[in-house]
């Protein structure tokens, strides 16, 4: 018998790690924050590591060198590792720049789906409402992914969104059904 929060995996229910890995503005959280809704809705239990709030309460004090944005994207993996080993469905959404360490993390968790959400940086930059992408230009913010530090694309991800191809709903209809495709969620 399992309990709900309890740890324990339920009964036909396998964890797994979603994996939104893009440029900053590309959709990740919005699309997650959608996805997370529907596998609620449907029962599942499910956890969501953002990179804004994983930096603020598991990273804090790290820098944005390289070297920190990859012990960052590894404690984010170790996490999810937990919990997908134990029946839980984890959203992570974090940019992860680099492919060698987001590799590393993908070998680690078994039950691994990596989504590339892939939009151009000139949209990603007129979707900032933060105005970072205008700091990075003028050279306020140094080692800012996509402008000044680069972004590696995944060679081989699980799904690729054009978020400035779609809507949010319809990038996120597409990754429940990649969920449902590899059995990690009942066809609704």
């Amino acid at each position: 018998m399992s309990r709900e929060g309890s740890g324990v995996q339920r009964e036909g229910e396998r964890g797994f790690t979603l994996w939104f890995t893009g440029l900053s503005g590309s959709g990740k959280t919005t699309i997650a924050e959608i996805v997370e809704k529907e596998l609620r809705e449907r029962g599942r239990r499910v956890e969501v590591l953002d990179g804004d709030i994983v930096r603020t309460n598991l990273s804090k004090g790290l820098s944005f060198s390289r070297e920190d944005r990859n012990i960052n994207v590894l404690r984010i993996g170790f996490v999810a590792n937990l919990l997908t080993r134990n029946g839980v469905g984890v959203i992570v959404s974090a940019i992860s720049p680099y492919k060698e360490v987001r590799d590393q993390v993908r070998r680690r968790i078994i039950d691994f789906v990596e989504v590339f959400v892939d939009a151009p940086v000139e949209v990603c930059a007129e979707r900032d409402v933060k105005g970072l992408y205008k700091k990075a230009y003028a050279g306020e913010i140094k080692e800012f992914t996509g402008v000044s530090d680069p972004y590696e694309a995944p060679a081989a991800p699980d799904l690729v969104l054009k978020t400035n191809e779609e809507e949010p709903e319809e990038s996120a209809r597409k990754v429940v059904e990649k969920l449902e495709f590899f059995g990690y969620l009942e066809p609704a």
